[in-house]
C-alpha cells in the first residue's frame, strides 16, 4: 500500500489539486481571454519635454538676469532651475510608476507619482525662499537694472516656451490622469505667471525709474509661488491617504449599479473608491440569491464589472460575491 492511501485511504489536499491542475491548465490557454484592463501608459516622453524645456529657460534667462542686472529676473532664472530638478524627478517616477505589479508592490507603483508631486512642491518652496530673499535684500539696497530691452525680449521668449509647454504636459496629464503630469505642467505655467509678472516689474521700472519697483515684483512673485507649492504639496499627501474618485466618476458608476439593483434579489453596499496615480480601484460586495449557482453568480458579477470598466477604463474592481438572504452578509455592509 502506498503512504498515500496508508494515511487516510483519501488523497490529501495537495494531492488532489495536483491531479486537478492540469485539467486547468489544458483549458485556459484555449479560451478567447484578454486583459479587461490596458497596461499603464509611458508618459516619460513628457518629463523629457520639461527637462527639454527648463535647460533652454535656463540659459535664456540667466542670460537675460546677467545683461540686466534685475533681481527680478534672476529670480525667474531660479524657479527655471527648480523645474529642471522637479522634471528630473518627474522622469524618474513616472518611469518607476509603469511597471507592473510584482511580489512587494500587488497593486502596482503607480503611488509613486505622489512622491514627485510632493517633491516637486518642496522644490517649489526652496525657489520661493531664494527669490524672497533675494528680492528684500534688494529692496534694502536698491539697484537700477541696465539694458532692460534686450532682457525683457529674451525672458518674452523665455516665457512663450514654458506657456507652450506647461499647456502639452498639464493637458496630458489630466488625459492620463497622472499628479506627476499635472503638478510639472501647473509648476510651467506658474513659471509664466511669475514671468509676466517680473517683465511687467521690469518694464515699469525702464519706464518710472523706480529701482526698489523690481525686488517688489519679485518679492510678490515668490509670494505666489509659495501659494503654488502648497496646493502641490496638498495634493500629493491627498494621494497618499487614498482620495476618493473624483465625483463625477463615482456618480457615473453609482448609477450604473442603481439600473442593476433589483428590490429584494440584486444589492449593492460597502462600496469604496480610491485613486493610486493613474490607476483607480473600486471595492463592492455584490449580493445575490443564496440559491444562485457559482457560475450564475460569477457570471453576472463579471458582466457588471465589464459594464463599470466601460465608465472608467482604469478602474481595478475587487467584487466580494454574497447571498443577499444571510444576516451575515450585513456584517461589514457600513465598515468601510
Amino acid at each position: 500500500m502506498s503512504p498515500r492511501t496508508a494515511h487516510d485511504g483519501s488523497d490529501s489536499q495537495d494531492s488532489r489539486l495536483r491531479r486537478l491542475r492540469p485539467t486547468i491548465d489544458d483549458v485556459t490557454p484555449n479560451s478567447p481571454v484578454s486583459p479587461r484592463y490596458a497596461p499603464p501608459t509611458d508618459l516619460s516622453r513628457y518629463a523629457w519635454l520639461s527637462i527639454a524645456v527648463a535647460l533652454l529657460t535656463i540659459v535664456l534667462k540667466t542670460g537675460a538676469a546677467w545683461i540686466t542686472g534685475s533681481v527680478g529676473l534672476l529670480s525667474d532664472a531660479a524657479e527655471s532651475l527648480v523645474n529642471l530638478v522637479a522634471a528630473i524627478i518627474a522622469l524618474i517616477t513616472l518611469k518607476i510608476a509603469v511597471r507592473p505589479p510584482d511580489d512587494g508592490h500587488p497593486f502596482g507603483h503607480s503611488k509613486a507619482e505622489y512622491f514627485s508631486a510632493a517633491v516637486e512642491g518642496v522644490m517649489i518652496f526652496v525657489a520661493a525662499a531664494l527669490i524672497i530673499a533675494t528680492a528684500v535684500e534688494r529692496i534694502i539696497t536698491p539697484a537700477m537694472p541696465r539694458q532692460l530691452g534686450i532682457g525683457l525680449a529674451i525672458s518674452v521668449v523665455a516665457a512663450v516656451v514654458n506657456g507652450a509647454a506647461g499647456f502639452v504636459i498639464l493637458r496630458a496629464g489630466r488625459t492620463h490622469g497622472s499628479a506627476t503630469l499635472v503638478a510639472d505642467g501647473r509648476h510651467l505655467l506658474t513659471d509664466v505667471i511669475t514671468s509676466g509678472a517680473v517683465l511687467l516689474g521690469v518694464a515699469l521700472v525702464a519706464v518710472t525709474r523706480l529701482p526698489i519697483l523690481d525686488p517688489i515684483v519679485a518679492l510678490l512673485a515668490g509670494i505666489n509661488i509659495l501659494w503654488t507649492g502648497f496646493g502641490l504639496v496638498k495634493g500629493s499627501v491627498d494621494g497618499l491617504m487614498d482620495v476618493a474618485l473624483p465625483s463625477e466618476i463615482f456618480e457615473a458608476l453609482d448609477a450604473e449599479l442603481d439600473r442593476t439593483r433589483v428590490a429584494g434579489q440584486i444589492e449593492f453596499h460597502a462600496i469604496r473608491t480610491r485613486q493610486a496615480g493613474n490607476h483607480q480601484f473600486m471595492d463592492l460586495h455584490v449580493l445575490v440569491p443564496g440559491d444562485w449557482s457559482v457560475r450564475k453568480g460569477h457570471d453576472f458579477t463579471e458582466d457588471l464589472i465589464d459594464r463599470l470598466v466601460e465608465i472608467a477604463p482604469d478602474l481595478r474592481i475587487g467584487a466580494h460575491l454574497e447571498p443577499i438572504e444571510d444576516p451575515r452578509s450585513y456584517e461589514d455592509a457600513h465598515d468601510f
